[in-house]
Order: C-alpha cells, then structure tokens, then sequence
C-alpha cells in the first residue's frame, strides 16, 4: 500500500520533533508526514520582528532548537500560505495546521483541516449550563484572547497559562490551579502539548483530559483511513 502524504504546517520551524512522533503513533504506518513551518529559513532575531504589538493575536510557537517565540497572527498569514503551497506541491494529499489559534480561510486545492474548529465542536458536544471546563493555554497574555471565544459556549471555563516550551514546572503549577477549580474537563488547547504532558495533568488533576494533537490526529486518521 503507498502511504497517504499528509501535510503538517507549523506555525514556528519544521520538523516539529515534539509532536509529530506522538502523532505518527495515532496516525499509523499508511501515512507518510511532510512538514513545513512559517519560521523556517529565519534566524532567531529575524523572527523577533514579527513580536505581537497592542491588538495583535497572539501566537505562542518555537523555533527548531525547541527555542520558544511569540508572535503576531498577522505576520506569518502569508508564510503559512506558502507553506500550504509547498506543501501541495511536494504531494500531501491532506494538509493539517499545527495549531489551535482561530485563523482567516486559507487558499487550499487539498482538504485542509483546523485544530480549533475541531476542539470547538469536539466541546460543544460536551457542552451543558453545570459543565466546568479547566483550559490551558500557553501564555497569560493569550488568556483575554481565549476567553472571548469560548463565552459563546455553555458551562464554565477557568483559564490557565502553562507553556509547553518553558523550562521551568508552569505545567505542574498550573495543574495544582486548576484542580482548585475542580473541572469535569481539562482542555491542553495548543498543539504543542504533549502526550507526557497530558499524563502528568491528569496526575494531578484526576480529571479527564483533552489533548489537541492528539484529537486531531485521530480525526486526521478518521478522515483518510
């Protein structure tokens, strides 16, 4: 059987070795992976011009070294669409963002899917007026942005800052914070999470939890297999 090409774009540089290798694991043997990322080619001071500035969306990503940058939605719009062409071009059959940031409609001749509308909707299912969701986003100045969009949604959310590229223990933290809150849900709502991540949240925590790579590589898998 000739594998499937499914085409992974990065909002930071490729290859996403934190990730990518969990996700292979769901994804199984009949796909072959092709990466590319909207920082790739750029130097670390390079990559600071495209730094947030007031009103900008806030992405939280890392460089290849597994150095973590934030940046500016806004400035990488037109590299992520270069990279779905790349991508395109060197055969992936389906194209997947690697992160849960809300994003404008890319142009795309393959199927092209985004992790947040899938989070999204995998919550509305979960959604009900006594229902408490703990969500954990990387960064603190990321939490207004969140917020706002999940108040269309039913229950209630605590929001949480841990950023999966940080050296020191934020995950740990803010696991403890959150089992205060005592949510029916825990949501790791950034791609950069990961399984072992996962596993220690639910350690500490005791609760079920949502991991977004993982929740969508399946529905990845669902879709092509």
């Amino acid at each position: 059987m000739i594998p499937k090409r499914v085409g992974l774009i990065t909002i930071g540089q490729s290859p996403r070795v934190d990730v990518v290798p969990g996700m292979k694991e769901i994804l199984g043997p009949d796909f072959e992976i092709l990466e590319a990322g909207a920082l790739d080619g750029l130097s670390l001071e390079e990559v600071k011009k495209f730094s947030p500035k007031k009103g900008d969306y806030i992405l939280c990503t890392r460089m290849a070294d597994g150095t973590q940058v934030v940046i500016g939605k806004r400035y990488i719009l037109p590299r992520m669409q270069a990279c779905i062409d790349l991508l395109i071009e060197r055969g992936a059959e389906a194209l997947l963002l690697l992160c849960t940031g809300k994003f404008p409609p890319f142009r795309s001749r393959r199927l092209l899917l985004e992790p947040q509308k899938i989070l999204d909707h995998f919550l509305l299912a979960l959604q009900g007026e006594k229902v408490r969701f703990g969500m954990m986003s990387p960064l603190k100045a990321q939490l207004p942005q969140t917020r706002k969009k999940y108040k269309r949604l039913k229950g209630t959310f605590s929001f949480f800052a841990a950023s999966p590229y940080a050296a020191g223990d934020e995950l740990g933290e803010a696991a403890i914070a959150l089992r205060r809150k005592d949510p029916h849900v825990v949501v790791m709502n950034c791609m950069g999470y990961t399984p072992a991540m996962k596993k220690r949240v639910m350690e500490i925590t005791g609760k079920p939890t949502v991991l977004a790579n993982s929740l969508v590589a399946r529905a990845l898998a669902e879709l092509l297999s």
